[in-house]
Formats: C-alpha cells, sequence, structure tokens
C-alpha cells in the first residue's frame, strides 16, 4: 500500500509543476492538428512583439500567385489570437494540402481591431521592406517569402517588426 501511495504523490507532484516553454499551448483553432501532425499545417512561432499586448492575426495566402500576398480578399485562412502574458507565441494554421503558402503576421499592439502606426508586421521567410516600398505594394520575391508544406506541421519563425523612420524594424525588447 505504501508503493501505492508514494506512486500517487509522485504524479501527482508531477502534475503540480509549472509548464515549462516547451509545455506552452498551441494557439488557434486549428491547435490540435499541429499536435497530431497529419495533415498538412504551419507552425508559425512569432517573436520580437514590442509588448504583450493586444492581439496577433495570422493570415495564410496560396504562395503561387503574388498578387494575391497580403490582400485580405484573398487569404487562405485567417486566426486571430489574444497575446498570452508569457510564454511562447505559437499559432498552427492547416492549408489545404502540400505546396507553397505565404505567411504573415500583425500585432494589433493597442488590440483596436484596426492597422495603425503602433501595430507590427512580419511575413514568412522574414523579407527586408522599407514603408515606402509596402506603401507602394511592392511585394517581397517569391524565393524569400514563400514557404513549402509538405503533409505534417512545418515550423516557421516569423519576426515582427515596427514602422522606425522609413522602415520596417525589429524592435529592441528589454528583458525586464
Amino acid at each position: 500500500m505504501s508503493n501505492f501511495r508514494l506512486s500517487a504523490f509522485g504524479i501527482l507532484s508531477l502534475a503540480l509543476l509549472p509548464l515549462t516553454a516547451a509545455d506552452a499551448a498551441v494557439l488557434g483553432p486549428d491547435a490540435a492538428v499541429c499536435g497530431a501532425n497529419n495533415s498538412s499545417a504551419v507552425l508559425v512561432k512569432v517573436n520580437g512583439l514590442k509588448s504583450r499586448a493586444g492581439a496577433v492575426r495570422a493570415r495564410t495566402f496560396p504562395g503561387s500567385n503574388p498578387k494575391s500576398w497580403f490582400d485580405k480578399k484573398m487569404a487562405l485562412k485567417r486566426t486571430e489570437v489574444r497575446v498570452p502574458a508569457s510564454g511562447p507565441i505559437e499559432i498552427c494554421m492547416t492549408v489545404p494540402k502540400p505546396g507553397g503558402y505565404v505567411v504573415d503576421i500583425r500585432h494589433d499592439a493597442n488590440g483596436d481591431g484596426k492597422t495603425d502606426k503602433s501595430d507590427g508586421a512580419g511575413a514568412s521567410g522574414n523579407p527586408d521592406i522599407s514603408l515606402f516600398s509596402f506603401l507602394l505594394g511592392k511585394k517581397p520575391p517569391a524565393s524569400k517569402v514563400v514557404v513549402q508544406v509538405g503533409t505534417g506541421v512545418t515550423t516557421i519563425n516569423v519576426l515582427v517588426k515596427y514602422v522606425q523612420g522609413g522602415s520596417f524594424k525589429p524592435v529592441q525588447v528589454s528583458s525586464r
């Protein structure tokens, strides 16, 4: 009987341990798909947020049509999540089938649901883009932003950048 108590106590102790970053929950309505790893999906690891406020929006676009990239009417999928207070920000998004896709991210820093100068943005491949190019609708090259997704989960890192001067740049986030 004492062995049972020790085992039950050990199990209970493990259940009460705090979650580590590796155990953090994947966000979005497709989160279970990324855990199962049996459908075509993109796991977007979002980095470089200037704050833990607001929401993050992720969208996928067909990689074969540059005119569709970053056009809200052409998005295949749109997922918006509140920024968690801590831990990594990982959003799972299914895609219709294996192939090339472009992903964009927007950090709605003030959470007002509108795009404004306080917001940050990023895309698959982390392209460098000036504010002038963005305003003119100039798209980055496919070789930079198209992600090849197979059957299973393809993980990408997207660095969110904010308008600073005449270009989008990463924000130096303090460690406080």
